[in-house]
Parts: structure tokens; sequence; C-alpha cells
């Protein structure tokens, strides 16, 4: 399936009765204008939703609350934890989550009627977390620059993880976010590799894009830092050194990494994946996973799901932190976004309540 990350459309597991469903393809056409058979045309459907900030509670989630602007998520990211949640709207985690999209267009009203609650307590909102707030559609969507105007005017912290080179579009705000404190950004950058990205990542920015985002965040005044995530077994993380060192270079000043989680029907579309892709090492990949996970694909314990355990996960740390130390990320204790600017444009401020 050209520019998807799979090919599969595994049922959704809260259905009782699976089906087929057949969707014709109008995103790529070849020079005669001749449809492609090997691809399948984006669909956005609207959702005008009650509440857009989320509250998390995980104690190995480093945020309080998040806002995504839209559910699934174009850039089709074969290992995206995300992709089961895409059941709870009854549809497939696999080329459903890549090819039917949510849109939020009240997002950014909804979040001002949030803020203006006399309870409400500033902290630092996380922006796109389980799908990229700059993936494809966003350019002629905007949601995500809506909800920035909003932070900005607002004075509200924001945090913003992406793989979009979109975000770029967006400097002029981010930057007046980060001269007063109030926003950081974290590059995911997973391979140099492109040929890799263009099978594992199909619709995301290509790895010397991203390096710019890091150039041109950091240019700006803009923290920025990535997220190797995730490390995935004999797949790219003979990568982590190269990866940290380009980061640095670029501009980058933090850096961390998440071991691959294969969550409910992730497990399905990743192993098919690997056999599709690289099927001289899918056995490897799978064995070493499950010894990261006590003999499991997945394991969704708080403290370990994130790095896995074992030897292996004990090494990929040690060569993370000895390869950081060696360029300099990570050197100083990360400074906290500010929440004592924040203020209600129509006057009154957090000490008034």
């Amino acid at each position: 399936m050209k520019t998807r990350g799979t090919a599969l459309n595994p049922h959704n597991r809260f259905q009782p009765i699976a089906t087929d469903r057949q969707v014709d393809d109008d995103w790529y056409r070849d020079p005669e204008d001749e449809l492609s058979p090997d691809s399948m045309a984006t669909q956005v459907s609207e959702e005008a939703v009650r509440t857009i900030i989320s509250r998390n509670q995980s104690p190995d989630v480093p945020f309080d609350q998040s806002i995504n602007p839209y559910r699934g998520c174009e850039h089709a990211c074969i290992y995206c934890f995300a992709r089961p949640t895409h059941a709870y709207w009854d549809m497939s985690p696999g080329l459903d989550f890549e090819t039917r999209l949510i849109a939020k267009p009240n997002a950014a009203m909804r979040l001002r009627q949030e803020l203006d609650k006399p309870g409400y307590q500033p902290a630092t909102i996380a922006l796109g977390v389980n799908t990229d707030a700059y993936q494809p559609i966003e350019r002629e969507r905007r949601i995500t620059r809506e909800v920035l105007q909003v932070l900005l005017e607002y004075r509200h912290p924001v945090s913003i993880i992406t793989k979009g080179g979109l975000i770029l579009r967006d400097l002029d705000l981010l930057s007046e976010l980060a001269s007063q404190g109030l926003c950081s950004v974290r590059v995911s950058l997973t391979t140099l590799d492109n040929d890799l990205k263009r099978i594992m990542e199909p619709r995301t920015a290509a790895p010397a894009t991203r390096l710019k985002i890091l150039r041109e965040l950091s240019a700006a005044g803009v923290p920025a830092g990535i997220i190797m995530g995730p490390v995935i077994p004999f797949v790219n993380d003979h990568e982590l050194e190269r990866v940290l060192e380009a980061a640095a270079s670029a501009g980058a000043k933090r850096a961390s990494w998440i071991m691959l989680r294969l969550p409910l029907e992730l497990d399905e579309l990743f192993q098919d994946w690997l056999q599709r892709h690289i099927p001289q090492r899918a056995e490897h990949v799978m064995n070493r996973i499950r010894d990261l996970r006590g003999g499991k694909s997945y394991r969704s314990e708080f403290g370990q799901r994130m790095t896995g355990s074992g030897p292996y996960a004990d090494l990929i740390r040690q060569r993370f932190n000895r390869q950081a130390r060696a360029t300099g990320l990570n050197r100083e204790p990360e400074p906290a976004l500010r929440t004592d600017l924040f203020r209600r444009p129509g006057g009154e401020q957090m000490g008034l309540f």
C-alpha cells in the first residue's frame, strides 16, 4: 500500500461482527491521471467536541494534560501506540487509523472556554501526544495553529511532540511563546535512514527535515530536543549514537528514548509489517521484544512499559546515557515552563481566584 504504514485493517475489538469495507482511492494519481490501485484516500470527518483538554494520571508520563486536535494520524507510523484507540470510534487500528481521520474544528473555542473557568489551574499542556498535531491535514485545517494562538493569548505553557515539518509554519507563535518561557518542542527522530523512514513512517518529514526543524527552532530561541522513540531491536537500535550526534549538531539540547510498545492490535500490525519488509529479521526482532516484556509482546506495568526490562533494556540505557554525555545533551536540568504568567484576556488574573 503506497504511502501507508500497513496493508491490514484488523477487526475492531469492540464490534462483535466483522465486515469487509471497500474504499475508493483518489489520493495518488499517476501522470496520466489514472487511479493507482495500491494507495488509499484520506477521509476526514468532523467532531464537535464538548471538551478538548484530556487529563492524565499515569506516573510514567511527564505531563498532566494534553490536547489532540485530531483523531487518527495520516503519518501512518507502523509502531504508533495510539492505533488501538481508533477502535473506540468503531474503526480499525489498521488502515482506518491512517485514512479515516476525525478533526476537531471547535478545539480552540473549547480551549478558551476551559481556560476561562474560574477554577482552572494552569499546567503545561502537551500538544499532539496521541496523534501528531502537525500531520498533513493540519496544512488545510489549521486547528493546531488556532490552539496555539489561544495559548499565546492566555500566556499558557505548552509542550509539543512532532515529526511533521509543518511546525515551522508556526515559528512566529512558537518563538513568541518561548520568549516568555512558555514553550518547548520535542522532535521524534527515530532514524537517519530515508529508506527505513519510508516504510516505517511513510508520511512523516524526512530525517533531514527533522534536523532542519531542530536548527530553525533553536535559532528562533525555542527550546528543542528529540525523542528517539521507539527504539526497535534489530531495526533502528544500531543508529542510536548517530541519531544523538546528529540531533546535538542540529541544536537539540535534550534527548530521551522509548522502547517499542505493542499493545492490543498493534502486535498483529507490527508483526505483519516485519514479515513484509524485513522477513529475514522478523523472528529475531520479536524474540528480543518478548525478552524485554517477560516473554510477552507487551506488558503495561507502569515503570517498565516505556523501557522494558532485562539486559537489552539496560544496554540501551547505558548506550544512550554515554552518548548523551559525549554530545552534551541533557547537560543541565530542564527548566519548567512558566505558569505564573497565565492570564485571562478579560482581565481576571490568577491571584484573584
